[in-house]
């Protein structure tokens, strides 16, 4: 084989590994919002207000925070595949248990189960992909993993969608006498199963093997999938950044910034920032919100469906371009993108007329709440959707990555929670406008942050990360 041929051969297969990797975040993405369109026959199933509502949806992401945070630490004694493996089962487990779930506190209880899986999967996916993956295309690889989640949101809400027509409502029975929101759980079975036979079949994480001292595996992956022209410096390179070949711990990240590394608590605003623009009232609630202002069901479905393709869609934008662009400069084209889409959101939504369920948009305020919904997720999706996971894969030096970024995803599923369980109580208290422009005043002071505090890490190895 000539040189190209064989360069072509470890750019394949480094692809491969990640894109079996990154199912972790096709599970995410599937399991964060399949909710959406269980919301409304939930409520009525279980007689919720608006409060248990909140709960039983927002509820979730508790387990995520507990999994991001545990996620590191286990896969620095256990190793990245079997962490991929244990998320999978769990994931399994929620999918069957929500499905069949008989109270409201079950159904939560298998959710939070569920949530462990997604923190884990967050912070696992993108973790191994940076470890993995060669510098020049880093930055895209990782961008995989938000991919994959899109993919997974656009996968649960056509789910969802196609599952309720079938029934006619997703509170109607389906198949075996379960109604359709049962199945939209179920159907996450089979991704799931999937996960588990992938993380079988991919190498172990080359940091992770010369932390345990096994290092002719690692110069074997580093020779097989990325290619490396000296893989023995290489894995001399990741020893020196491990201080004293110990497993990581929460000491590791302590600074004198209030307790922490100066750079931890970047990561920790970087993740707090994204769930505070909003993003999730869209995919978790949206079906939820085009309803309350005056559309149909099957409307709002087709509308989530659309959204999540834009999703899609924008998300390869940021894969073509992190890696020549710049992570600074994304995230803060995407942060004014978003604080002007938002801002339009929430004027459009201060028009509505009517009360209760004659709630309505008069034109043109629909079509510009629509489009400034969905010109959002086009800011989201090409930015600060996969962009803030590349950086938290890769800001912090080896010695605390696992941990660090365990904590900053564990601050952005805490943060997503109070966002998740307050949106149906101030939709109902003070008026989606004022919740909007909440997001938008969010979205401008993230510009502001990423101005001033983020560091740039585009091309750089992860050795010569330095907090």
């Amino acid at each position: 084989m000539t040189q190209s041929e064989v360069s072509t051969a470890h750019t394949a297969k480094v692809i491969g590994v990640s894109v079996a990797a990154a199912v972790g975040g096709f599970l995410f993405g599937f399991d964060s919002a399949v909710i959406n369109g269980a919301v409304d026959a939930i409520q009525g199933h279980f007689d919720l207000g608006s409060f248990g509502l909140g709960i039983s949806v927002a509820i979730t992401l508790l387990g995520c925070a507990a999994g991001a945070w545990f996620a590191g630490r286990i896969a620095d004694r256990l190793g990245r595949k079997r962490v991929m493996l244990l998320g999978s089962a769990l994931f399994t487990v929620s999918a069957l248990g929500s499905g069949l779930a008989v109270t409201v506190f079950d159904l939560m209880a298998w959710r939070v189960i569920g949530g462990v899986g997604i923190g884990i999967a967050s912070v696992i996916a993108p973790t191994y992909i940076a470890e993995i993956a060669p510098a020049r295309y880093r930055g895209a690889l990782a961008s995989l993993q938000q991919l994959a989640l899109t993919i997974g949101i656009f996968a649960a809400l056509l789910s969802n969608a196609v599952l309720a027509n079938f029934a006619s409502g997703a509170a109607n029975e389906l198949w075996f006498g379960l109604q359709a929101w049962r199945w939209m759980f179920l159907v996450e079975f089979i991704p799931a199963a999937a996960y588990g036979i992938l993380a079988v079949l991919i190498p172990e994480s080359p940091r992770y093997l010369v932390e345990r001292f096994r290092d002719q595996e690692a110069v074997e992956v580093l020779l097989t999938y990325t290619g490396d022209h000296d893989p023995q410096e290489r894995v001399r390179e990741i020893r020196h950044t491990l201080h004293h070949e110990r497993p990581t711990s929460f000491a590791d990240i302590r600074g004198s910034t209030f307790g922490l590394n100066r750079l931890v608590w970047i990561g920790i605003g970087l993740a707090a920032f994204q769930q505070l623009v909003g993003i999730n009232a869209i995919f978790y609630y949206s079906t939820t919100l085009w309803r309350s202002v005056g559309f149909t069901e099957s409307q709002s479905f087709i509308t989530s469906v659309i959204t999540s393709v834009i999703n899609v869609t924008m998300t390869f934008v940021a894969i073509l371009f992190v890696d020549r662009f710049g992570r600074r400069n994304l995230m803060m084209i995407g942060s004014l993108g978003m604080f002007v889409s938002l801002l339009f959101t929430a004027i459009a939504f201060s028009q509505a007329t009517g009360s209760g369920d004659n709630v309505q948009l008069a034109n043109p305020w629909g079509a510009i709440a629509l489009a400034g919904a969905n010109l959002f997720v086009v800011f989201f999706a090409a930015t600060w959707g996969p962009v803030m996971w590349v950086l938290l894969a890769e800001m912090f030096p080896n010695d605390m990555r696992t941990v660090a970024m365990g904590t900053a995803a564990m601050a952005n599923w805490l943060t997503n929670f109070v966002v998740t369980l307050f949106v149906p109580v101030m939709t109902q208290s003070v008026g989606l406008w004022i919740l909007y422009g909440l997001f938008a005043f969010f979205a401008l002071m993230s510009f502001f942050f990423i101005r001033s505090k983020l560091p740039e890490t585009t091309g750089k190895e992860l050795e010569e990360m330095e907090a």
